[in-house]
């Protein structure tokens, strides 16, 4: 793996000198895949919760702000395409949980939940924990989170065959010729064969600013336990520990301490607003962190701060973009995420298999994340990392000493 890369390198960013196209679009790619599948997660706990309009409201303001200020600051600060948003398997608990507290006792355990994931993250606890995992593991989870994402582009094709079709061909032709707008020229041509084909449903009668709408936190036991530990637990696990693999997997040197620690203050914060957990990407962190989004992985910071820059844009409009998003055909966010996310993949599958010793392992791993099983509310990218590291320690335990994750 190449030396690591980060703030060290060449003092500080100038977006001036640094900025470029293939950066900001897979920004803006990430974005519109979050908002496209993520949020129809969080707006159902909002109706299981019984929230009002205004609470709905601020609470896409309040996860859109913090993910928006996080991916900025941190890109910035360390020079790495740091990508964070919203906890999607927190929201998915939600939906089944959120209603059985009053909206107040839900943001009291939103709290804790953003308290604890701060002392985690800032007594480098977690960070110890993950630099104990092999990287052909660490490899391995990532290609096993993306790999629905990689069929997604073929699979659309039974449902949408012209817009999928378009853009895999202007992705590849693009591959062949302009390298650096392959995203785009698929994304264009996807979006016109949606447009062509009638499958575009955008409507936007009027553009409205968000407005947040303070809660005064709430605590008991009960929705201590029945929310803020399987919430705290699903974000570390299912959340936090792929996206400091992704970043890891892509040749960065992520510090755990300020990242983590960062996204959980930002979270406590903002909980009072309504949101739930911001946590690093994994999915959308690929989009960002990959050759797609520039050939110098340096220079990719760019692509963190775009992404933050779309998501403030978005947050400040509150439901009224995310209509934007939600009219367009599934098959189009599938097609472009997954060619958006080639080159991730392959670096993943390539740093799985690259130490024989560690293939069963990364095998194990990538199986298990691939299958998308969820286990305890926890989902299959942490279950694949304890697998793969169980069968790493099974077959390499006393047989000298491994290479451990980042070198």
């Amino acid at each position: 793996m190449s030396p690591p890369v980060g703030r060290a390198a060449e003092g500080r960013p100038r977006l001036s000198r640094d900025i470029s196209l293939s950066a900001v679009l897979a920004g803006f790619v990430a974005v519109v895949v979050s908002y496209s599948g993520p949020l129809v997660i969080v707006l159902a706990a909002a109706s299981a919760g019984r929230l009002d309009t205004a609470q709905t409201g601020s609470w896409i303001w309040a996860i859109s702000i913090g993910s928006g200020l996080t991916c900025i600051a941190l890109s910035l600060y360390t020079r790495m395409p740091v990508i964070t948003a919203f906890s999607t398997p927190g929201a998915a608990l939600l939906v089944t949980s959120l209603g059985a507290y009053s909206y107040a006792e839900a943001v009291g355990a939103f709290v804790v939940t953003g308290l604890v994931i701060s002392l985690v993250g800032l007594t480098g606890v977690f960070g110890r924990l993950m630099r104990q995992v092999p990287t052909a593991v660490v490899s391995a989870m990532l290609a096993g989170i993306l790999f629905s994402f990689g069929t997604g582009v073929f699979t659309s094709l039974r449902t949408a065959p012209w817009i999928a079709g378009a853009v895999l061909l202007a992705y590849l032709l693009g591959k062949r010729w302009l390298p650096r707008y392959a995203v785009l020229l698929a994304l264009a041509a996807g979006a016109l064969c949606a447009t062509a084909t009638s499958r575009v449903h955008i409507h936007l009668d009027h553009f409205e600013l968000a407005r947040p709408v303070f809660t005064t936190p709430a605590f008991s036991v009960a929705s201590l336990i029945g929310i803020a530990v399987p919430l705290t637990l699903a974000t570390l696990a299912s959340q936090n520990a792929p996206g400091m693999a992704v970043l890891s997997a892509s040749g960065y040197e992520a510090k755990d301490r300020l990242l983590i620690g960062s996204t959980g203050i930002a979270s406590t914060l903002l909980a009072p607003f309504g949101s739930h957990a911001v946590n690093l990407a994994a999915i959308t962190a690929a989009i960002c962190t990959g050759p797609e989004a520039h050939r110098d992985p340096r220079r990719r910071y760019v692509a963190g701060v775009a992404c933050g820059a779309f998501y403030l844009l978005v947050g400040s409009f509150g439901t009224t973009l995310v209509a934007f998003f939600a009219g367009l055909p599934k098959e189009l966010v599938a097609a472009i995420a997954g060619v958006a996310l080639f080159g991730a993949l392959a670096g993943g599958l390539a740093g799985a298999v690259k130490e024989e010793r560690d293939r069963e392992a990364a095998l194990v791993t990538f199986l298990a994340t691939a299958s998308g099983v969820t286990l305890l509310g926890i989902g299959s990218a942490f279950w694949g990392l304890v697998l793969g590291v169980a069968t790493h320690v099974l077959l390499t335990l006393g047989r000298g000493k491994r290479t451990p994750a980042g070198a």
